[in-house]
This record gives C-alpha cells, structure tokens and sequence, in this order.
C-alpha cells in the first residue's frame, strides 16, 4: 500500500524521526509506534483493507495496543516490540536489497522476528537503540519516493544517525554506565 497522495506520507516520516531520536528513552511510544507501521504496511494484505480511512484505524488501533501493552506488560511488550521490529526489518531489507518473496514472505519475518526478541530481551537498551534506529529509518524510507541506490544510502545513513543520537542521549541520561 502507498502512502503517497495524502497525509499519510508525512504521518509515517514523523513517527519515523520520533522512533529514530527517542526509541529507547521512550520505549512504550517506540512499541505504539511501531504498532502503527505494521499495522499501515501490513493491514491491505492481512485483511485485504482497500480504505484508506479504515487502514489508518486499524494501524492507530495496533499502536495504541501496542503503547498500552508496554506500558503495563513491559516484558511481553519488549518480546512483541523485538519480533515485530525484527520482521518489520528483514522484510523491508529484502526489499531493499531487491529479493522478492512472494510466497515466503512470513519467513524472513519470522527469522528477523526471533532474533529481534531474543535481542531487545537479552540487551535491552543497546538492542533498542539499534533496533529503533532500524525501524525508524524503515519507516521513514518507505514514505519517500527515491531511487534504490539512493535509498540504500539514505537508510543506512539514518541508521547511523539513530544510533548515534540515541547513544549520546543514554550517556548523557546515566554517565555511570558511558
């Protein structure tokens, strides 16, 4: 599903920027966040959503479910928040690196899932900050439109940038563990 033509090329570019800067210093808004663009990208092929409308509502309802069970279940959320990255980045690195998965798609999925939430739950912050850092570039990626060489550079590059922000802000936030 496109996003472009409507605000929601710009919504995905903004929650990308939030993820990419403040994924681990606010972890339920990463998980809420990245609800949402599983639920944005996901959805028109899950339930085969053809509005627009409706898919906004169902992605606003996978985030705010997602924010929630964070808050309240932080371990069953940082396992979900970890599979549901690590498949949100496998499958969009295949894209990127131009495989095309018709009929395997959940594997790649699942394979970037397990080794998300073995990540997040085992080296929680540096794992969420890379693991945000992925997700935020993803999301941001996937709502502009440029060329695949281009758009190699520019995700990795944001990648690069999220975990160096969000490395300066943890050390700042607890300069015993720098």
């Amino acid at each position: 599903m496109d996003a472009s033509g409507y605000p929601g090329t710009v919504i995905p570019i903004l929650i990308g920027i939030v993820v990419l800067i403040f994924g681990r210093k606010l972890f339920w808004l990463f998980v809420g966040c990245l609800g949402f663009a599983v639920g944005f990208h996901y959805a028109p092929y899950a339930w085969q959503v053809q509005s627009n409308v409706i898919l906004l509502i169902l992605a606003t309802l996978t985030g705010i479910i997602g924010a929630v069970l964070a808050l309240f279940f932080q371990k069953l959320a940082i396992g979900l928040a970890g599979f549901a990255g690590g498949g949100y980045i496998a499958l969009n690195l295949m894209n990127l690196l131009g495989a095309r998965l018709e009929q395997i798609i959940w594997l790649p999925y699942l394979i970037g899932g397990i080794i998300g939430a073995l990540l997040l739950f085992f080296i929680f912050d540096w794992a969420l900050i890379f693991v945000s850092s992925l997700t935020g570039a993803t999301m941001i990626i996937q709502a502009v439109n440029l060329s695949p060489g281009t758009q190699l550079i520019v995700y990795f590059a944001l990648v690069i940038a999220g975990i160096l922000i969000q490395t300066a802000l943890y050390r700042k936030a607890s300069p015993e563990q720098g």
